[in-house]
């Protein structure tokens, strides 16, 4: 069956490839000039404050913006961004930052700034979200889902300037995950001086759709369902530090620059990318087709049934890491009959999760039994699982009263994610085993915008989505997705609201012990395992596919890619 479905997939990329190779001849000028993406779909916004898919990470969070503290891809452990340092007093309530200096803002066509980044920046682009008051609070319409799912706002009781370079953050309450939160994609420094300039001029809202950030690369233009184009940003702080190592390295070694020419092979010298070309291609063949010929560097989520075809190309690198994400079936929690967690546990024993990860993720996934994958500190091995019984599950809807022929709905995301890469194939498997025990399930989709906007608002029964983690704290999974902070934002899927998850979740902030938080956690995992308001059911494996002349390109396993000191052997 996978052989007869490879050839119908070779079939598919030569007559895309010969769409894409037509397409290049008359592109080519454009496509030579620095890094191509071959990314999905278009971002909702270009401040990821303000959104939570990978989409618009991906397009915003790493190219366009810092945050003050980062993730070191390798390790995972909270490394200094814009702030140089910071120190935490001994009771857990107030972080004192450390700014660092000579940090440019973007020069564009459309804003000049006339300083570097210093603490307003800071204290605006915190505020914003925090403070209902804020000038900019409600611009772009005031929802900024991560931050309200984690109810960060409410725990934050001063950000306060002590100096142009130094700037204190006071809790409320004691937060293990604090650091980690302003290390995620989503915590991104704006310009204060900008959003001035702005107000001045009665434009607020274009603060995000005409970024100014201080990361590697500086918006240029926007062509929706084409492609999103960005220029180097030649002052950018980290490329700074990196010529300052070298020229002191010069100094000290008089015979430095001679040395690295003549090391340097002539013919394919590494080039820093002058720009760089998100390349909108929502059909994953598509994408591999013009990963393959060229005219995509590197390429968004490839297939399941693409990567064999990656790895046997010599021209092609296929980088995997295990993926700090959960792929899982929720049910609308407000929705009767999905209000009963006897029918939510019926559902879950109807559908066979060892099939589904057979059929869509083809042995790139394990079997989830919680939200946390086994990558994560908080993992708990011997956790409870659902099984699949359809004899249970026709009982269990009896039950409940659920009579033979009821329906309901199935929403299958349409855009591919690691942790759910068939979306649309998962659900007509979930459809056969649902017919199984008497129920019958119809499947809706919509375009991406339209499919989220209305899981907002809560019209469907259950629906087939995911989360990939943006940073490696356990309250990253638990928080978002099932809190009832979460909820109005938008991050909670199966919108369940309970007492006691929530008091779980507080206390295990309320400690730095990781064996105390993991006690806290087992007894998560059981509460939700009673109550079943979702099924978890894979953790994938990510995959960056790109091509080899493409140097320190990584993969990021807290959040969006990242092109900052990527380089082009041209």
């Amino acid at each position: 069956m996978l052989n007869g479905f490879v050839k119908r997939l070779a079939l598919c990329l030569c007559s895309a490839l010969l769409v894409v190779s037509c397409g290049k001849q008359n592109k080519q000028a454009f496509y030579n000039t620095g890094v191509i993406y071959c990314s999905e779909s278009n971002p909702v916004t270009f401040n990821p404050q303000l959104d939570t898919s990978s989409t618009t990470s991906d397009a915003t969070s790493h190219q366009l913006y810092d945050r003050l503290l980062d993730f070191d891809p390798d390790s995972g452990r909270i490394v200094p961004s814009l702030a140089s340092s910071w120190l935490v007093t001994n009771d857990g309530l107030t972080y004192a930052f450390q700014l660092r200096k000579d940090v440019a803002f973007h020069t564009t066509d459309y804003f000049t700034p006339t300083r570097n980044f210093n603490a307003d920046d800071v204290i605006f682009s915190i505020d914003r979200w925090r403070l209902n008051s804020h000038s900019y609070h409600y611009v772009s319409g005031g929802r900024y889902p991560y931050f309200e799912s984690l109810g960060l706002a409410q725990n934050i009781a001063a950000v306060e300037r002590v100096n142009g370079y130094r700037v204190e953050i006071t809790l409320k309450r004691r937060d293990s995950s604090f650091l980690a939160n302003l290390a995620t994609d989503f915590a991104v420094i704006l310009s204060e001086e900008y959003a001035t300039h702005l107000a001045e001029q009665g434009t607020p809202s274009k603060i995000d759709q005409l970024p100014i950030g201080t990361g590697p690369f500086k918006f240029d233009s926007y062509r929706k369902d084409h492609f999103i184009k960005y220029l180097r940003h030649y002052d950018y702080w980290r490329l700074a530090e990196l010529q300052k190592s070298q020229q002191l390295a010069s100094v000290n070694s008089p015979e430095f620059d001679e040395q690295l020419e003549e090391q340097q092979p002539q013919e394919a010298k590494p080039q820093h990318v002058e720009q760089l070309i998100f390349d909108i291609t929502p059909k994953s063949s598509l994408r591999l087709a013009k990963l393959m010929t060229g005219e995509c560097d590197a390429t968004a989520f490839p297939a399941q049934t693409e990567l064999e075809v990656i790895r046997t190309r010599d021209d092609l690198i296929l980088a995997e890491k295990p993926g700090l994400n959960i792929g899982f079936w929720a049910f609308n929690t407000q929705r009767p009959p999905f209000d009963n967690p006897i029918v939510r546990r019926a559902l879950a024993a109807a559908i066979d999760k060892n099939t589904l990860l057979e059929a869509v993720y083809f042995d790139s996934a394990t079997r989830a039994k919680t939200l946390l994958p086994a990558a994560s500190w908080a993992f708990q091995n011997d956790a409870d699982d659902t099984a699949y019984n359809p004899v249970l599950a026709r009982k269990l809807l009896a039950d409940a009263g659920i009579e033979q022929g009821f329906t309901m709905t199935i929403w299958a995301m349409p855009v591919e994610r690691a942790y759910n890469p068939n979306a649309n194939k998962m659900a007509e498997l979930i459809q056969r085993y649902l017919r199984d025990v008497g129920v019958e399930a119809t499947i809706v989709s919509y375009d991406w915008a339209t499919f989220r906007r209305h899981l907002l608002e809560g019209l469907h029964d259950s629906v087939l989505i995911g989360w990939s983690a943006d940073n490696g704290d356990p309250d990253n999974f638990y928080r978002p997705l099932l809190s009832c902070d979460a909820i109005p934002s938008g991050t909670n899927r199966a919108m369940w609201c309970n007492e006691d998850y929530d008091r779980l979740l507080n206390e295990a902030l309320q400690t730095d012990d990781i064996d105390e938080r993991s006690a806290i956690y087992q007894q998560v995992n059981r509460l939700l395992y009673e109550r079943l308001p979702l099924v978890p059911i894979a953790h994938a494996y990510r995959y960056q596919a790109y091509r080899q002349e493409l140097e320190h390109m990584t993969i990021n396993p807290f959040g969006g890619v990242r092109f900052g000191g990527v380089e082009k052997t041209l």
